[in-house]
């Protein structure tokens, strides 16, 4: 072997990026262009480290298939880093089935990682939750473990499971600890803080109260029934009816839930659902037709009475009526909210479920985008939108520790 190759392998594994590059940045032969692109994704130079990469692979060919399938795979990585996620993800399960069937079980467990890792990006929680059953990181590298223990943290949590995501974190953090990387643990940290954050407020009548995710969770198990502002939808114990697509139902269900367990005036209801302060017997006759429909929706878990004034709405079996909002106010809160639940969405959906134009919403988002507290993926009419990753993504590449080029 290479003595130069090997000792900037070395340099790579310890982290002395600059003692490796010193031994191969001269050099163009395939595993040197593999070692400093390992070295340009660590210093943060991702374009150029992807390309090194692209590279390297290229020249092992189809001959020394192991050690370009560890190339593809810390592309892969690389390209996660850049928030590039238009690439197949057969190339990297191939990359992963060629690096176990010569025995490299560290980077095809890297491989399955990367493949979660870049579903969750992309919003497909059930590929991901199908990815993470799949996976079993015992035995492997610690700094391996972190990660894929911080993506199954980000699943619990995206569902609102914060019994298994503590434990998630926790062997997160022990792994972390044992890798000794310093971008792993302020992960592990910004994860576990996320915990402890209001994740929503609770509306009643002397005022709000903010509510951790544990809370929320609790409520939800509660079997109260809790109209859900934060993700569009009505919820008593398992029982879950979706409104995300239906606001003109939403917004009379709320504004019924926030005067329990008293009732609303019809013209309050009638401007509430269709922003209108000029009611007229159309609104009227609509109004009727809505509520019928509502009354539809939520029979299984609340009736719908009609009062004197308007109308009132009825839990059965005794339930309280809880009504959730967003932790902050305004659109763009909303727009937080909708989006939290980690799937991506379209402009169209957000608009249609905020009873808002697109272009309204495409403004908001834009300037969360800038922000950093939204992101999209696609182009045009594919475009989607999703929520940051709740923790950060730390480029591990395993490549340098176990790649011996001949």
């Amino acid at each position: 072997m290479d003595s130069l190759i090997t000792a900037a392998a070395r340099a790579l594994a310890v982290g002395d990026v600059l003692g490796a590059l010193q031994r191969v940045g001269l050099r163009d032969d395939p595993p040197a262009l593999a070692l400093r692109g390992i070295a340009m994704a660590q210093l943060g130079e991702h374009p150029r480290a992807r390309d090194l990469l692209r590279r390297a692979a290229r020249g092992f060919g189809s001959h020394e298939e192991l050690a370009r399938a560890r190339c593809v795979v810390a592309e892969a990585e690389v390209a996660l880093a850049m928030r590039d996620l238009r690439g197949s993800p057969r190339t990297l399960a191939a990359a992963a089935a060629a690096l176990e069937a010569r025995a490299d079980r560290a980077n095809a467990l890297q491989a399955h990682v990367v493949a979660l890792r870049r579903w969750l990006l992309l919003g497909r929680l059930d590929e991901a939750a199908a990815a993470l059953a799949h996976l079993d990181t015992r035995g492997g590298p610690p700094a391996l473990q972190a990660v894929a223990e911080l993506a199954a943290a980000e699943l619990a949590l995206r569902s609102l499971r914060t019994a298994p995501a503590r434990e998630a974190l926790g062997r997160a953090q022990a792994a972390a600890e044992h890798a000794g990387v310093p971008a792993l643990l302020a992960e592990v940290a910004e994860a576990l803080a996320a915990l402890h954050r209001p994740a929503a407020r609770r509306v009643h009548e002397g005022g709000e109260q903010p509510l951790n995710l544990g809370e929320v969770e609790a409520l939800m198990a509660s079997g109260a029934l809790v109209v859900d502002a934060c993700r569009r939808g009505l919820r008593a114990g398992t029982v879950w009816r979706p409104l995300a697509g239906r606001p003109v139902l939403f917004a009379l269900l709320r504004a019924l839930a926030e005067a329990w367990p008293g009732d609303v005036e019809r013209h309050a209801l009638i401007a509430r659902a269709f922003r209108t302060g000029r009611p007229n017997e159309t609104h009227r006759a609509r109004l009727r037709v809505e509520i019928g429909r509502l009354r539809a929706l939520v029979a299984p878990l609340a009736s719908i009475e009609a009062t004197a004034r308007g109308f009132a709405l009825q839990p059965r079996d005794g339930r309280t009526v809880v009504v959730l909002v967003p932790p902050i106010g305004g659109e763009q809160a909303s727009l937080l909210a909708l989006l939290a639940d980690g799937a991506a969405w379209s402009t169209s959906a957000l608009a249609l479920a905020l009873g808002d134009s697109q272009r309204t919403v495409q403004r908001a988002l834009a300037e969360l985008e800038t922000e950093g507290r939204v992101r999209s993926i696609g182009r045009a009419r594919a475009q989607r939108w999703l929520s940051p990753p709740l923790s950060g993504f730390t480029t591990i590449l395993l490549l340098p520790a176990a790649l011996p080029f001949t």
